[in-house]
């Protein structure tokens, strides 16, 4: 049975949600006072939905985007938790920003998603990047 975006997670399910093992979400407790899961008796955790998105933001940082957990720590102290979140491109639902192509040299517009400053600007720089290769090869291609 599939449970409703809102509802609150267990750490079992949150883990399985996440695709990591549970002492990994009891570790980054430890290591992010921004992760606060409820606690009941008997200690057992629930997470709720803003936990979760911003589980998958340090999980997306760490594990895709090569962050050491003091570099995660210090945009979580200096920007917050939304922008660890915004550079994920996690979205409000837990959803992840699915990017479209556009005309080439421009950002897709992604509705209803901001983008912090930090991570349009890192956008930018790819898109010029993959440009700059396809020229290299249509070059390469002519020649």
């Amino acid at each position: 049975m599939l449970k409703s975006p809102e509802a609150f997670r267990t750490i079992s399910e949150a883990a399985t949600e996440l695709d990591l093992p549970q002492h990994v979400l009891r570790f980054w407790e430890t290591r992010f006072s921004q992760i606060k899961p409820l606690k009941r008796g008997g200690g057992r955790r629930y997470y709720r939905p803003d936990d979760i998105n911003l589980l998958k933001g340090i999980r997306h940082l760490l594990y895709q985007k090569g962050f050491t957990i003091k570099g995660v720590q210090k945009i979580l102290k200096e920007q917050g938790a939304r922008a660890v979140i915004e550079m994920a491109g996690i979205t409000e639902d837990g959803g992840e920003v699915a990017i479209v192509a556009q005309a080439p040299g421009t950002l897709p517009e992604l509705k209803g998603v901001h983008l912090h400053a930090t991570a349009k600007d890192a956008l930018s720089d790819v898109l010029r990047e993959l440009l700059d290769c396809k020229r290299l090869l249509d070059e390469a291609r002519n020649n």
